[in-house]
């Protein structure tokens, strides 16, 4: 199983760079960041940081179509694999839906799937080609031409999706892979696996050969409980993107989840986290000892998942975004190393 780090670009630029330097000298297999307005640029943090790493791959997961347009994302996936020396890979959705409500958008009417779909096939044409000409619903390009172009043989282009099924499949048919945000079970996985696989027949591929990514909540300590403190600190957070489908096969019912997300969507950032129980914070995160951590991994790995994306969350981030004061909890750097040292080698 290969192992990487997905970063929210809030921290002093400086750290960041610092954190994917230490990723690419720990051996994860990748970086990655989201692609939206709340953060800091990933594309110029990771332009930064072509230079000062060596292995590690970088790009976005996930870049969303409605807000940057495919061709933009493929000429600067470009360009970051020559930065690189082909290390660029990208993960594309329609974007975050509650940051296309604050762009007075819809996301229901932008017909997301079929959206990403075609934005798949620009990108993909763009960064094999070089050129496009294309007539689609909703992107039109008339011998539209880059200079931006990629050194690997094959830039991975990869869906990103929470839902499915038709989006798990539509990833297994045309994409190089699908990362699934916030699954925690082996039955989310094997859902995902399942559809991958019908996908990837339709298209007369092996979905074994496909990414298959867990994108997760994680939180790793020697202290166990300050660990899961950090962890129940941002369920609100994220749990206030997750479908009812997916909160079911993550184990929780939406009822659970109502009163948690009342008071987050109301302002009160305190109150979700006291309303949020230990148990239902443990479904919804990878988080403790590393020993713990492993168990939920495998977990994960016996449904079809066959890459960890740690989303770590420390002090700083709680603070950032819930306002809330928490110690005892291991840096970014110090849980990369936790990582690297005691979990990675149990999936090596």
């Amino acid at each position: 199983m290969k192992v990487s780090y997905v970063m929210l670009p809030d921290y002093p630029l400086a750290e960041s760079l610092k954190s994917i330097q230490l990723a690419d000298e720990l051996g994860f297999h990748a970086v990655y960041a989201a692609d939206e307005t709340w953060h800091k640029d990933l594309w110029l943090l990771f332009a930064a940081a072509a230079d000062k790493t060596s292995r590690i791959m970088m790009g976005p997961s996930v870049s969303g179509v409605v807000l940057r347009e495919p061709s933009l994302i493929a000429q600067a996936t470009a360009t970051l694999d020559e930065l690189t020396g082909g290390r660029a890979e990208v993960v594309l959705s329609s974007g975050n839906f509650g940051l296309l409500a604050q762009y007075g958008m819809d996301w229901s009417t932008q017909k997301p799937l079929s959206r990403v779909k075609e934005g798949v096939g620009v990108i993909r044409t763009l960064l094999d080609e070089g050129a496009i000409t294309h007539d689609g619903e909703f992107f039109t390009y008339k011998g539209l031409f880059t200079f931006a172009r990629p050194v690997a043989e094959r830039v991975p282009v990869k869906m990103g999706a929470m839902a499915g099924p038709r989006s798990f499949q539509v990833a297994g048919e045309i994409s190089d892979g699908c990362h699934l945000a916030l699954g925690y079970t082996r039955e989310a996985y094997r859902y995902m696996y399942d559809n991958m696989k019908i996908g990837a027949e339709r298209a007369g591929r092996c979905v074994d050969d496909l990414d298959i990514g867990a994108w997760c909540v994680v939180t790793v300590g020697e202290d166990s409980a300050k660990a899961k403190e950090a962890a129940k600190s941002v369920v609100g957070l994220y749990a206030s993107s997750m479908p009812d489908s997916l909160l079911e096969r993550n184990g929780v019912s939406p009822s659970e989840m109502k009163p948690i997300l009342d008071k987050f969507v109301a302002g009160d950032l305190a109150g979700s986290i006291d309303a949020t129980p230990d148990d239902l914070a443990d479904r919804l995160s990878v988080a403790g000892t590393p020993e713990e951590c492993i168990d939920k991994i495998r977990e994960m790995q016996q449904g079809g998942a066959n890459h960890m994306i740690c989303a770590i969350t420390d002090a700083h981030l709680v603070k950032t975004f819930m306002g809330r004061e928490i110690t005892g909890v291991p840096t970014v750097d110090e849980q990369l190393r936790l990582i690297a040292e005691k979990i990675m080698p149990a999936f090596a």
